[in-house]
């Protein structure tokens, strides 16, 4: 089932292609620019450590990238706002390392983070629509907090599908008036999907140590796999959505888009936790768990795992069998198990998003800074009216449109289709195969091959994106580069039991080190 909003966009030169620092030292025997790039966030802590490299070096030439390639160069459209604070917060935690004072093993490490994420500094957050542009947060995310307490520095607000692709169902996924179209760095007339699209693409193209988006129904997990990098949504529960501009409270989450599964779990293992602010993350402190502790295991010998094949092309299905002999070579048990009957499960979704759309939208903007001039869902609708040349050049705002007809979310038949959606996803869905076949988790392909960028999403033939059934279940959701087809990146996705993210992680890390030991495949 597609998500009903319909992701899109971007092109074609890969990133190898792309502008670089070729060879550039950051520091004497420390990292080139060229290198600094495709280095993932573990690895560069370990560089932070051994004093190879500085977070102000890491900073700068983050920055540098993001300048040589954002608005000139390929002109990815990535990234919305820039921290003109980066440098000196690197600075004072550079300082912090060298009198010994280390917060962790994220300590001094640059982040990309999504543009409906809060972030108490000088950059808005705008959710991509001009409506925002002066949002200035008077707190941090709860999210956003544990992150910085932890050692981090949000380098860049990151481009995205204006209100996270809840607009209208013929939107291009990673469209918005503030910060136009994000462009696929390994194909720049091929889409990034969305809506975390700016966060996915940036990552690809080495803007940060790593990112973070957020999803309703794929918007981490399609970006992720049609840039060719890692993206996770967690449970449903897990990570806090204080400060995040909402879509749903039965759905929303934040999670880690970075280059490994370490990166994830390094990322992740901050985030988790509960928030006295979010009624959905009550038990969060106790299903939390050491996630990079979790990837020590790497083998998956004897791991049993379900295999779901939908309807998709000869390339892709071939792509999917080559991944699965990883799996087989390395101990996996694969059972194939019948997808499930997601019939009407579009229509019970877009009943529940669509009237916790209006409530969280009204409850969100009536405590925004007095900056902020749209106070509510009906003044948003009037404004983007009256600022249709800029806000409405390429296609409408149906979503909203329908969200403030629609009933309240208290409304008993929204509820009743908000728990006959969770039991068709959940317990009669991705529950029942995991139970039936006896698996750890779930593998199928994530998503199709990234479509044209002036297409407005994936046709009806294409292959059915796999967001759909964990994000309303709210279960942990995995995706992993498995190589590339046509020269077009594709994701394998994972799919787990509510709050086992650990062990979702941990097939994911073991498949990637099984796929460097098996012959003739690439990731």
């Amino acid at each position: 089932m597609k998500p009903f909003w319909g992701f899109s966009i971007a092109v074609s030169i890969g990133l190898s292609a792309m502008p670089v620092f070729a060879g550039q030292p950051l520091a004497r025997d420390g990292l080139s620019q060229q290198a600094l790039y495709n280095q993932s966030a573990v690895e560069l802590e370990r560089e932070l450590a051994a004093g190879r490299v500085s977070s102000e070096q890491l900073v700068r030439a983050y920055l540098a990238r993001i300048k040589r390639m954002d608005r000139r160069g390929p002109s990815l459209h990535a990234v919305i706002s820039v921290n003109r604070d980066a440098i000196r917060q690197a600075r004072e935690l550079d300082r912090e390392r060298r009198t010994g004072h280390v917060r962790g093993p994220l300590h001094g490490l640059p982040i990309l983070v999504k543009d409906n994420i809060e972030t108490h500094d000088a950059m808005p957050t705008t959710a991509g629509s001009l409506a925002l542009a002066r949002n200035y947060a008077i707190n941090d995310a709860a999210v956003i907090a544990r992150l910085r307490a932890a050692g981090m520095i949000v380098i860049a607000k990151a481009n995205m599908s204006e209100w996270a692709n809840f607009r209208s169902p013929n939107g291009l996924s990673g469209w918005s008036a503030m910060g136009g179209l994000v462009r696929n760095p390994r194909a720049l007339d091929r889409t990034a999907c969305g809506s975390s699209s700016g966060t996915a693409a940036g990552m690809a193209a080495g803007y940060a140590a790593i990112g973070i988006g957020t999803e309703t129904d794929g918007s981490i997990t399609c970006p992720a796999a049609m840039t060719g990098v890692v993206g996770f949504k967690p449970t449903l529960g897990l990570v806090s959505r204080t400060g995040i501009v909402p879509i749903s409270d039965a759905q929303d989450t934040a999670g880690p888009i970075g280059h490994s599964v370490s990166d994830i779990a390094l990322l992740l293992s901050v985030m988790a936790g509960s928030d006295p602010r979010d009624r959905a993350t009550i038990e969060a402190d106790t299903h939390r768990r050491d996630y990079v502790a979790a990837l020590s295991d790497v083998s998956l010998k004897g791991i049993r795992l379900a295999v779901i094949r939908p309807r998709m092309s000869a390339a892709i299905a071939a792509r999917f069998d080559a991944a699965l002999e990883v799996f087989r070579k390395a101990g996996a048990v694969l059972v194939e198990v019948p997808a499930p009957d997601a019939s009407g499960l579009q229509e019970l979704e877009f009943s529940t998003l669509a009237s916790e759309f209006h409530s969280g939208l009204d409850s969100y903007l009536a405590k925004t800074p007095e900056t902020v001039r749209i106070r509510s869902l009906s003044a948003l609708i009037s404004f983007n009216l009256k600022e249709r040349r800029r806000e409405m050049p390429l296609f409408g705002q149906e979503l909203l449109e329908a969200a403030q007809r629609a009933p309240a979310a208290n409304d008993p038949q929204v509820i009743a289709d908000r728990q006959r959606a969770r039991v068709l996803a959940g317990r009669e869905g991705l529950d029942r195969m995991l139970q039936a076949s006896g698996a750890a988790a779930l593998l199928r392909p994530t998503e199709d091959l990234p479509w044209p960028a002036s297409s407005s999403g994936p046709t009806a033939d294409s292959l059915e994106s796999a967001a759909t059934l964990p994000a309303i279940a709210g279960n942990p959701h995995l995706t992993v580069p498995m190589g590339q087809v046509q020269g077009l990146p594709v994701g394998l996705s994972i799919i787990g039991r509510q709050f086992d993210d650990a062990s979702v992680l941990r097939i994911g890390n073991a498949f990637e080190h099984a796929a460097e030991t098996v012959g003739g495949f690439q990731i």
